[in-house]
């Protein structure tokens, strides 16, 4: 009797074994899958989109900080969270914002290829500041001129419109803004206010389209 139920305790663990070594084999495999993805497996920061996010406004006044703090409670992102001095977009935690230079910007968005290098930190007075909000739609955050906010706004805006957004408040550009960088084509780079001032405010000039657009534009002479 003892020996028919070692028999028929063996028999029964085969099968077991195979199940279980099978679905150790697929949790593996998934685990592998995200680990490369969050590693830069794929390291897109534009991703295709069916239809363009809306341009995002504060109906408020204030100063420079004060608007950015108001604008990330809206668009309800923190600090990055890394201990690395650097971290891609890709990588980058959904619900968080980070700098990036303007010489970095302006090569990311003229190739539409390389990753946006973001700091915990802003490097300089006048980097641009990017959110990732929290389904992973990556935002450009600067300062416009006040006439242009009726351009920009869902119902009045034609397919394509072409504005300066710059790194920092001033009097001309006193509105914040928050521009979806998957549907934005630059030619060019940005240039400094003042030349001769490494840290002076930043234009850049882009042309926001309606729908997503993912083909590269070439540097304007």
């Amino acid at each position: 009797m003892c020996d028919s139920a070692v028999r028929l305790t063996g028999t029964r663990s085969v099968p077991s074994f195979i199940a279980g070594s099978l679905l150790t084999l697929t949790f593996m495999s998934l685990v592998s899958a995200s680990v490369t993805g969050a590693q830069g497996g794929r390291t897109d920061p534009f991703p295709v989109q069916k239809a363009a996010p809306a341009v995002i406004f504060l109906e408020k006044s204030g100063s420079e900080s004060e608007l950015r703090r108001q604008l990330r409670a809206k668009n309800r992102v923190s600090e990055l969270g890394f201990s690395s001095s650097v971290t891609p977009f890709s990588v980058a935690r959904a619900g968080s914002f980070g700098f990036v230079p303007p010489k970095l910007l302006g090569m990311a968005l003229i190739t539409r290829s390389p990753d946006i290098p973001l700091e915990l930190v802003s490097p300089t007075s006048n980097a641009f500041e990017i959110h990732k909000l929290a389904d992973g739609t990556g935002m450009l955050v600067g300062f416009v001129e006040a006439h242009l906010k009726p351009q920009l706004a869902p119902s009045q805006r034609p397919e394509n419109v072409r504005f300066g957004v710059y790194s920092n408040r001033s009097e001309k550009a006193s509105q914040i803004v928050a521009v979806p960088l998957a549907t934005l084509m630059v030619d060019r780079m940005p240039t400094r206010l003042d030349p001769k001032e490494p840290g002076s405010g930043v234009l850049l000039n882009v042309d926001l389209q309606s729908r997503a657009n993912r083909t590269p534009s070439q540097p304007r002479p």
